[in-house]
């Protein structure tokens, strides 16, 4: 648990990608079986821990620490985690500091009401640095700037091996992956999952730049729509069906409709939108109905038959047991029209192609395209293979330009990991008829380090009201400070006082040239919400 300690202080404290690539492959030599199998499941996500919660966590901080006293260092803090780390009051001498693997074997195996005997304990046997390690490892929130994909690009500079043939195993393996290190050291053939429909990871595309639109002709690249829903896999093999995210997380359960629609022996690439059951047709109705059904273990009948699901097909992976991804973008895309055509398979239908003559047609149809639901174009080259990750050249997203509002901060929050020492999550309203600032979202991201510090600045100096980790600040229509929000889409709801939910909120830039009564209007938004 040391040595994990160690690389996660190391990780958060290295900014560059081959420093933490470095740090990742040392620790992957060092470190014995079973603890760095646990420990790449920690940092991929895959790491389940079901018998800690954050509430046990408070109540165990409860025992040992004055409740006043924790309320306001946690106030200061920002992280439930470091809190307890850096407060808690250990007794040393009675025990020794567990192994990583020590630790997730006996919480696996531990009832709940176990749990909190084993992390006191384990907590008196560590420093502040482990403390904070175990925490973070037990709750599932390392937050250290490593993507799972960075993670497995260790995995494959320590074996020698391609990152793709790590992705195509990982999903039909699980910890502490044992298997997957001797292969890569050499000692053992590559494993071979059993599982049948599997997740097979999913090829991204980059941003397209105006500047970057010449070499997009029609003779090299198709274009078609990019929807806005959720990026899928359907899977049907061997008997097996499943629906995964773009992650390869599983969300069948979900979305039973689909999953009973895939009577089908194929791998499908798509996009997971809804439909208007009184409409004809495959009409797309709006994300945020969308999410209704997302994130849930089960859905209820009412909710599948007035939020009925479909996948709209972009591309075909495998049929009949035969692998297409190595094929020619333009070959797949014959063989998943023949398919849609020949298997009629409910609740599915195809992507259509987007015609154009020539490049500048393209930035017309991206600013009108013929749907709300539509977030701009995807262009693919007609050669491109099906390739795990984000490769370029092959794949360009060109989304529309987002829509712009000005709007006066109003609260602010702690944010987590490195930025656990700002108040980086914040609320922004817009003015109301009646004069008052009406909260209309929520933006975490957008922002240079230079201008977190700035805000941060201004949240602690012109602080009115505190509610625990959260700051109400100064927002008068001559004292605030006003911020450019950028957002993709716009949609009606119930949940939200403003009637208005936005779609991707960041902030855009800082407009600390603007008094706040020049800051944009409720009526505003709500005229925007006709165009998006």
């Amino acid at each position: 648990m040391i040595a994990f300690a160690s690389l996660l202080d190391r990780l958060i404290l290295t900014p560059a990608r081959n420093g933490k690539l470095r740090l990742l492959i040392d620790y992957f030599q060092e470190a014995p079986d079973p603890d760095r199998g646990y420990a790449l499941a920690a940092i991929t996500g895959d790491l389940e821990i079901a018998s800690v919660k954050p509430a046990m966590l408070r109540a165990l901080a409860a025992t040992r620490i004055d409740e006043t006293l924790f309320a306001l260092s946690y106030d200061y803090v920002g992280d439930l985690a470091e809190t307890i780390a850096l407060a808690w009051p250990a007794r040393r001498g009675a025990n020794r500091a567990p192994s990583l693997s020590e630790i997730v074997e006996d919480l696996q195996a531990a009832a709940r009401s176990d749990g909190p005997r084993l992390i006191e304990a384990w907590l008196d046997a560590l420093d502040e640095s482990g403390r904070w390690a175990l925490l973070k490892l037990v709750t599932g929130g390392l937050r250290i700037g490593v993507s799972a994909r960075l993670a497995k690009a260790a995995l494959a500079e320590f074996g020698g091996k391609d990152v793709n043939d790590i992705e195509d195993i990982w999903h039909g393996l699980s910890p502490p992956y044992v298997s997957l290190f001797a292969w890569l050291e050499g000692a053992a053939e590559k494993p071979k999952p059993s599982a049948h429909a599997m997740f097979r990871p999913v090829m991204l595309a980059h941003p397209l730049e105006e500047a970057g639109l010449s070499a997009i002709t029609p003779d090299a690249f198709v274009a078609e729509w990019k929807w806005d829903g959720v990026r899928v896999q359907a899977a049907a093999e061997g008997g097996a069906r499943r629906l995964y995210s773009r992650t390869g997380d599983d969300i069948g359960r979900a979305f039973p409709d689909i999953i009973e629609a895939m009577d089908f022996d194929a791998v499908i690439d798509g996009e997971l939108l809804l439909f208007d059951p009184d409409a004809e047709g495959y009409t797309v109705r709006p994300f945020s109905d969308l999410q209704k059904r997302l994130n849930r273990k089960t859905v209820t009948a009412s909710l599948a038959a007035t939020h009925p699901a479909f996948v709209r097909a972009y591309d075909l992976l495998a049929i009949a047991g035969a692998d297409l991804r190595p094929l020619p973008f333009s070959e797949r895309r014959k063989r998943l029209e023949d398919f849609i055509a020949g298997s009629k398979p409910s609740r599915f239908d195809l992507s259509p192609l987007v015609g154009f003559a020539a490049t500048d047609e393209l930035g017309v149809l991206r600013a009108r395209p013929p749907a709300d639901a539509i977030e701009g174009l995807m262009l693919k080259r007609r050669g491109a293979p099906y390739v795990a990750g984000r490769p370029k050249g092959e794949w360009w997203k060109w989304k529309r330009e987002p829509y712009l509002v000005d709007a006066v901060l109003m609260y602010a929050q702690r944010g987590h990991g490195k930025r656990s020492s700002f108040y980086s999550d914040y609320t922004f309203g817009l003015w109301a008829e009646d004069g008052a600032l009406v909260p209309v979202g929520k933006a975490y991201f957008g922002f240079t380090d230079e201008e977190l510090k700035a805000i941060d600045r201004f949240v602690r100096t012109n602080t009115t009201d505190r509610f625990g980790p959260v700051r109400a600040v100064t927002a008068t229509a001559d004292e605030g400070l006003v911020c450019e929000v950028a957002f993709e889409g716009l949609n009606r709801s119930t949940r939200h006082k403003s009637g208005v939910a936005m779609r991707f909120p960041r902030i855009n830039r800082l407009r600390w040239d603007k008094p706040p009564r020049e800051a944009d209007t409720l009526a505003a938004l709500e005229r925007l919400l006709g165009e998006a």
